[in-house]
């Protein structure tokens, strides 16, 4: 019988990017089907041998070692944190973070990356010298490049955060703060509460819109006004102090914050009018900062699981240098309510608790 021809060859050497092209996987998933191939489903390790065979290639000894080399090392850029705020949150997810990675025999390695927009600065350096197997990412924001970059390098990656844009890339986990808002006026509503204003971030922030949009389908479930209930401020305790004011002007009677920083602030700007944060005018913040228990009064804020968010980065990054082609996994965790002395009981009439030092709303 006379034989099928064989594709021609390319010109010059076949390299593992043009198998990887031909089978329609990863490199990486190329260098699994080598050198792991227990690691991939049948019919995926059936399309790379076959394109190699097709293609005729043959690694070289001297890359497929390096291929192989495991650093067992987990890169996370960190950002300094900018003056006039903190980062018990990311403290606090990298402390989770690390303890998951020890526990299944990975370090993380970090390294600077410049304050603002996320950049591939770092990342680019660090692979060039083949010091990591993939990458937590943090900070993601719209028009993030680092995703869409480590994807087409075909570098594992997982990020604690969406992608905030239409166009979702990779694994990710994520807390609903949208859940934790809502649940921070289902409880003032239920204390008796209806002027229950938001101090969020600028708008344009992924997380910052999340929460505000979690406040805003709480009230109008319960049929409260938000108009000219919600202010926006940098992440500051002398900006948010400034920027509440209006809204305690306008008699509100309950606070919802988008951090505990911010909420600091609007204790500030209580105490300067003679009110007293909790029983003139309710607070609640977010984030569960090591401040917020020792506050006086304690604040009550929205708590995020942080050690399960390390857990499942970990989980999610290890499975995707498993299987490169297994569908992207993406993990929306619950925050929870934690009650403190910032929100009391109320014996409120129909409109709510008013706020002694501040006008009747129209």
């Amino acid at each position: 019988m006379p034989r099928t021809p064989r594709s021609p060859a390319p010109q010059g050497p076949v390299t593992l990017a043009m198998v990887a092209r031909r089978a329609g996987v990863s490199p990486q998933t190329v260098s699994n089907a080598l050198n792991s191939p227990d690691l991939l489903r049948p019919e995926t390790l059936e399309r790379v041998r076959r394109a190699v065979d097709e293609m005729g290639y043959r690694p070289s000894r001297a890359a497929q070692a390096l291929r192989t080399r495991s650093s067992k090392l987990i890169g996370y850029g960190i950002q300094p944190t900018p003056s006039g705020t903190a980062a018990p949150v990311m403290d606090r997810f990298l402390h989770a973070l690390s303890q998951a990675a020890d526990e299944a025999g990975y370090r993380i390695l970090l390294f600077a990356s410049p304050p603002g927009e996320p950049t591939l600065e770092g990342y680019e350096e660090l692979l060039g010298q083949h010091e990591v197997d993939g990458f937590v990412l943090s900070g993601t924001a719209r028009h993030d490049p680092r995703q869409a970059w480590l994807a087409k390098k075909g570098v594992p990656f997982v990020g604690f955060g969406r992608m905030w844009s239409g166009r979702q890339i990779g694994d990710w986990v994520d807390v609903d703060g949208a859940s934790g808002t809502d649940a921070a006026v289902e409880h003032l509503a239920a204390l008796g509460h209806r002027r229950i204003a938001f101090l969020g971030w600028p708008r344009g922030s992924g997380v910052g819109d999340d929460r505000a949009e979690g406040w805003q389908r709480a009230m109008r479930r319960h049929g409260l006004p938000t108009r000219g209930r919600r202010a926006q401020s940098v992440d500051d305790v002398d900006a948010a102090r400034t920027a509440v004011k209006p809204l305690l002007d306008a008699g509100a009677t309950a606070v919802v914050a988008a951090s505990d920083m911010l909420a600091l602030g609007c204790y500030h700007a209580l105490r300067e009018r003679g009110a007293v944060p909790g029983r003139d005018v309710a607070v609640v913040g977010f984030d569960d900062s090591p401040t917020a228990s020792i506050l006086s009064p304690a604040l009550s804020t929205v708590a995020q699981p942080l050690e399960a968010v390390g857990r499942e980065c970990v989980r999610l990054l290890l499975a995707r240098m498993t299987d490169a082609d297994a569908p992207p996994e993406r993990v929306l965790l619950e925050p929870s309510l934690v009650v403190r002395d910032s929100t009391p009981g109320t014996d409120a009439g129909p409109d709510g608790p008013k706020a002694p030092t501040a006008p009747d709303a129209p």
